[in-house]
Order: C-alpha cells, then structure tokens, then sequence
C-alpha cells in the first residue's frame, strides 16, 4: 500500500509559532499511531521565524524537541566591509515541496490562518487541510467576521469597529472617540486587535484610561480595531468537522481564575478549566450546535472550525463570539478534547481532516470539466 505524504507544514512568522510547534508535535504522534503508520508518511515543513522553509532533518528535530530554531545571525562584523548581508530569501522552497500529496498547515495567526498561506497552497494545486482563502480571511479578521454574522442573522454583543489612524489621532479627537465608545458601549468592554488571534493584545477596560491604554496597546498590533461590550456570561464552545456537511460536536465551557481568557491562561496548563461536556441545558446546546454551523457556512470554511459563544444565564440569550479556522492542536486545545468527547479519537480526527481535504479537492469546477 502506498503511503500519502502529508507536508505537515508549522512555525511562522506570527506570535504563536511556539503554539504551531506544540500543535505540529501532537499531530505527528497522531499520524505515526498505528491505525495512521501505515496510511500517511510525515514531510515535516518549518517555517523559521524569519520567513525560511526548512525541510528534512530540521524540522523533525523541532519536532522531537518542541523548541523554536533561532534564526541565523546575520553577517558577522568583520565580514560588513567586504560583503553585505542578504535578506532571507522566502520565495524559495525546499525541493521536498513537489512531493507532498496533501498539505496539513497547522499555522496559527497572520500568515497562517489569513488566508495567505492558504492561497499560496491552492497555487501549489495539492488538497490541504481547512479552509479556503475566503473562509480563512473572513475567520481571522474580526470586523469582517462581525458583519458577516450580522447578515446571517447571528445575534452579538454590540460592538464598534475602530482603525489605528483613529487612535493614534490629534489630542483634541482621541479623548472624544473615548467618549463615544464608553456612550455606546459602557463599561467593561472589551478591546481587541481585528486580525490576532490566542488573545494576543486583548485588554479588558473598566474606565477611560484603562480604554485609552487598552486601545493605544491594541493600535500597535494592528491598524483595524475592535472594541466589544461586555456582558456576564458563560464561555461555551463547539467543533464543528466537515465539508458542506458538517457535524458539531457536544459543547465544552471554559471556567478561569484570571479576569478573562487571556494567552496565559489558553496555553498554560492547570489555568483554565475545560468542562466537556458543557453543564447547559438541551435546548441552549442544540441551539448553540445549529449556531454554530451556520457561523461556519456564513464564511464559508471547510474542514474543521471552533466557534464560540457566550450563554447570559439570567436571560437565557446566547450570543456568537467568533470562529476559529484554524484552531489549536495542543494538549490542552478545546477542539480536539471537543471531538474526542464526541467519540472521535485525536488520530481519528487527523484522519477524517485529511480525507476532508482531499475530498474538498477532489471536487471539479466546471471550467475544470470543460
């Protein structure tokens, strides 16, 4: 039996290149399990933090090491007068490319889940593992997610969408755009850069000057901004698996100590709580199931999704957070504890993605057929 190759394809240049390598490590012990060993062959692919593809033995020791390569010094100082340094050269890739049967890129943030390294990977013309460019993009940036919820008919919290050059104004219109927003929104609310994900430069603001931080913090991650209400609330979430016919998974709820699910608490261990299944009644979890693959079909994303919700208790009312294309594979990762509480195993669910993928592939265009 020929084995397929899978480019298992991690690191990056984004703040979550270790999470990537955390993701990429539980991913190649779940391919090289016995009822996988036989069916794929591992291409490990490591995108240093510089922007170079490595291939072969390097990436299989980042693997087995769990440790970020440092990126090459640049030109010592008793070389500068006689050669000049040279920009890493990203556009060439490691000859292994051309023999990789499918992709699993396990990329997170800018230049992972963007939609980037997708449609790099839809130009090589092999099946890879998660959405598309549109699905990817419309999933990474917050605004443009917000708004297409919105036209499907998916409740939020209300929020208001900012730009950096808004922030970063004169004295006289920064204080007045402050104003606006504690009006609008009140207080706590919530600021967020638009395209980061893991809560990277997410603050929590109770009073103008924590917002006025909050927002000049969030401005020198990205040029869009968005800026939520806060509500008290239960943190629920759902895995969705699949093509255009996904399936949802039972729900989890996420319980913390910090003041909100921040980076420290989504990839340290004994942080966060993980309650699978979620505590809720039927009704608000067959409710969030049919949210939550309708927030999949909205973006268009295919493969897998996490989705994530917040449940007022008080009021019964269930409001759409976000969806996560490309959701992290580390042991302590919501989605693949999700699945595997839903009776698929975590070398079952690598197995059913790239199937999914090669699926997704598989299907002609027209302008294919004629």
């Amino acid at each position: 039996m020929t084995k397929l190759r899978v480019g298992l394809l991690f690191g990056g240049r984004s703040g979550e290149h270790e999470v990537s390598i955390s993701s990429a490590r539980a991913i190649a012990r779940a391919l090289s399990d016995e009822q996988n060993v036989n069916k794929y062959e591992i291409l490990p692919f490591y995108i240093q933090k510089d922007g170079r593809w490595l291939a072969g033995d390097v990436p299989q020791q980042v693997l087995e090491s769990g440790t970020p390569l440092q990126s090459p010094d640049s030109t010592p100082d008793h070389e500068l007068s006689v050669t000049k340094p040279q920009p890493p050269n990203r556009w060439q890739y490691p000859s292994q490319v051309a023999q990789v049967d499918v992709w699993f890129p396990i990329l997170h943030g800018p230049n992972g889940e963007d939609g980037t390294i997708q449609g790099l990977l839809s130009l090589m013309q092999v099946p890879f593992v998660g959405s598309g460019v549109l699905g990817s993009a419309v999933g990474m940036d917050k605004i443009v997610m917000k708004t297409v919820f919105a036209q499907a008919g998916l409740p939020q919290v209300k929020y208001m969408a900012l730009n950096r050059t808004q922030i970063w104004s004169n004295p006289c219109v920064f204080p007045k755009l402050c104003d606006e927003i504690e009006a609008t929104l009140g207080y706590p609310c919530f600021v967020k850069p638009a395209n980061l994900g893991s809560s990277v430069g997410i603050a929590k603001a109770r009073s103008q000057q924590e917002l006025e931080a909050a927002l000049d913090n969030a401005a020198s991650y990205d040029r869009r901004i968005i800026v939520e209400a806060g509500v008290i609330a239960r943190e629920l979430e759902c895995a969705v698996l699949g093509n255009d016919t996904p399936k949802a998974s039972i729900l989890g709820e996420i319980t913390y100590e910090t003041d909100f699910y921040d980076y420290e608490s989504k990839y340290t261990q004994d942080k966060a709580d993980l309650l699978i299944p979620a505590p809720v009644p039927e009704a608000v979890t067959y409710q969030i199931q049919e949210m939550a693959l309708q927030a999949f079909a909205a973006v268009d994303a295919a493969g897998l999704a996490r989705v994530d919700f917040f449940y007022v208790e008080a009021t019964g009312e269930v409001f759409i957070n976000e969806i996560n294309t490309l959701p992290g594979f580390t042991a302590t990762s919501m989605y693949p504890l999700l699945w595997a509480h839903s009776g698929v195993c975590f070398p079952e669910l690598v197995d059913k993605l790239i199937q999914l993928a090669l699926e997704r592939h598989s299907v002609p265009t027209k302008e294919e057929e004629n």
